[in-house]
């Protein structure tokens, strides 16, 4: 049964890394839209990472080519893709003025300044239509925000807030004159933070690894199944209580370094980060495979929960965004995280629990870790530019776009080993 087991998640593993298309850009992909509303116009400007831009024109890009050779062709191509109408169907001038390359989070982008005037010299609400590199890759976002000036030309950065999130499905939004709400900017970032983790398959394969160990308890350096009253009780309440201590060591570490990092108190270019977090995946792996320490996933959670605060960050920095609005923004970015997080445990742990009182798991935990192993190396090697690629985006990006059918094929495989009978062993890895 156990070989059983191992076979076909390494079979399906195979199957689909090799017959899914490969991923478009990486789950990180983002770009920035900042505006500026005046009585007469809007003003702002366009932020367009160099190697995403790249991908969707189909053109090698270089910094000093993008300024060079390429100025005319991008100019025309972004000018092309970014449109304004009023409420009334009218369209409004759009002009960019002229690029520059700006490193932001480490990575260079082309910026242009925007300017936007309606027909009769009046801003009104009007309709934003921008579908800039998101054209062409589907895993793109671009982040909308927005200031009011109502004060006769003094901008009150105050009321800047989050206005929406620009993708493949979403292309246009509505601008509206009026202040916005700090309730809109919050419900807004807190999508965001849905989507970053429910999309990221870095962070959520993650939290999976830390999960895998959760029901069991660390003896000897094995992992075991304990029986409950004895000293390596793993009864289902104790493994409930390790699962809200692995969550929430991961809170406390992202929280803290994604209010750090947005604020601009501390910086960490995006590569390195990216490529911690990979490795940070491997370590959780390796730990579910044989425990590293006891109660090691709390502070591996913990202390890796650090690096992902600061992939978080990459998401809302740079923005333009003042005091007020920044704290808006990390509130509702951080209730988006935790309730992917709470959304994930309660879709997987019932599965988990069940099947570690099969003689199912052992197979199936080293059999899942093997592959978050070998997912978090490739991304290493690719982030780390020893790559050209990943091999296994394409299996990477099918399973992050199926959560439920993941997560009914384990419960499926939980309900058939209970069925069977399976007696636990005592020791899960044995």
């Amino acid at each position: 049964m156990r070989r059983l087991v191992s076979a076909l998640l390494l079979s399906a593993f195979l199957l689909v890394g090799g017959l899914a298309s490969p991923a478009a850009a990486h789950p990180m992909s983002t770009s920035a839209v900042l505006l500026d509303i005046r009585d007469d116009r809007v003003e702002g400007e366009v932020q367009l990472p160099v190697d995403r831009l790249a991908i969707a024109v189909d053109r090698d890009l270089t910094p000093a080519g993008v300024l060079g050779e390429d100025r005319s062709f991008l100019k025309r191509y972004t000018a092309q893709h970014i449109s304004a109408v009023g409420e009334d169907g009218t369209p409004w001038t759009v002009g960019l003025g002229t690029g520059s390359v700006r490193t932001i989070d480490g990575t260079a982008h082309l910026v242009y300044p925007l300017t936007s005037r309606p027909p009769d010299g009046r801003v009104t609400d009007f309709r934003l239509r921008y579908d800039v590199i998101v054209e062409e890759l589907l895993t793109h976002k671009v982040i909308a925000t927005v200031r009011y000036d109502f004060d006769r030309g003094i901008l009150k950065t105050d009321d800047a807030e989050t206005l929406g999130v620009l993708d493949w499905d979403t292309k246009s939004l509505r601008v509206p004159v009026d202040e916005g709400s700090w309730l809109k900017g919050f419900v807004t970032t807190a999508g965001l933070g849905i989507e970053h983790v429910g999309e990221g398959a870095d962070h959520l394969l993650f939290l999976l690894m830390l999960l895998i160990p959760a029901p069991l308890v660390a003896t000897a350096g094995r992992w075991r199944t304990g029986v409950a009253g004895d000293a390596g009780d793993s009864s289902p309440r104790r493994s409930l209580v390790r699962v809200v201590h692995v969550v929430s060591a991961f809170a406390l570490g992202h929280s803290l370094t994604l209010a750090l990092a947005a604020s601009g108190v501390i910086h960490v270019p995006s590569r390195p980060v990216e490529t911690l977090i990979a490795f940070s995946i491997a370590v959780s792996a390796v730990h579910a495979i044989r425990p590293l320490v006891a109660r090691g996933e709390v502070l591996i959670a913990a202390g890796f929960g650090l690096v992902h605060g600061l992939a978080f960050a990459s998401l809302i920095g740079d923005l333009g965004l003042d005091r007020g609005s920044l704290v808006t923004t990390l509130l509702g970015f951080n209730l988006g995280i935790e309730l992917t997080q709470l959304l994930v445990v309660a879709l997987i742990m019932p599965s988990l629990l069940v099947l570690s009182r099969t003689t199912v798991y052992p197979a199936f935990r080293i059999a899942v870790a093997v592959i978050g192993l070998v997912f978090s190396v490739s991304w290493m090697l690719e982030r780390a530019k020893l790559t050209a690629g990943d091999p296994f985006e394409g299996a990477q990006t099918w399973l992050v776009g199926h959560p439920l059918l993941v997560a009914g094929a384990v419960a499926t495989l939980a309900v058939a080993a209970r069925l069977r009978g399976g007696v636990p062993w005592t020791v899960a890895g044995k």
